[in-house]
């Protein structure tokens, strides 16, 4: 999964989809320094997005460090895609080596999906 730095525009989560697919939660306390995580996150973010069955992204940092991604995927074919990705795996052990003091993974299938946005006059 991607990582993003801090984000300073507005954000909108990623739309309901037509369940089922899978939500991938990575949940990360960072190390102190961006010691090149932020060109990393940014590359891992443009290679997901070339994923088939990739479908988006949530992401959020607290200010204390810690991290919440929310990657959606059509299957679990695309899951292991992106899981076995070359360049994905080498920044995950760069990770483990230098950006992360912990981190945790959890997969899930998404049942129910719905979503709500304001109209705006």
């Amino acid at each position: 999964m991607s990582n993003h730095p801090i984000a300073t525009v507005a954000a909108a989560p990623v739309a309901a989809h037509e369940p089922p697919y899978y939500a991938v939660v990575f949940t990360s306390l960072r190390t102190e320094g961006d010691n090149g995580y932020g060109e990393t996150a940014e590359r891992m973010g443009e290679l997901v997005k070339e994923i088939p069955g990739f479908l988006g992204e949530d992401y959020a940092r607290t200010p204390g460090g810690l991290g919440i991604s929310v990657a959606y995927f059509r299957d679990e074919a695309a899951i292991e895609e992106w899981r076995n990705h070359l360049e994905h795996r080498a920044a995950k052990r760069h990770g483990r080596d230098h950006w992360f003091e912990r981190y945790s993974i959890h997969i899930s299938k998404v049942e129910h999906s719905h979503g709500f946005e304001r109209a705006h006059q």
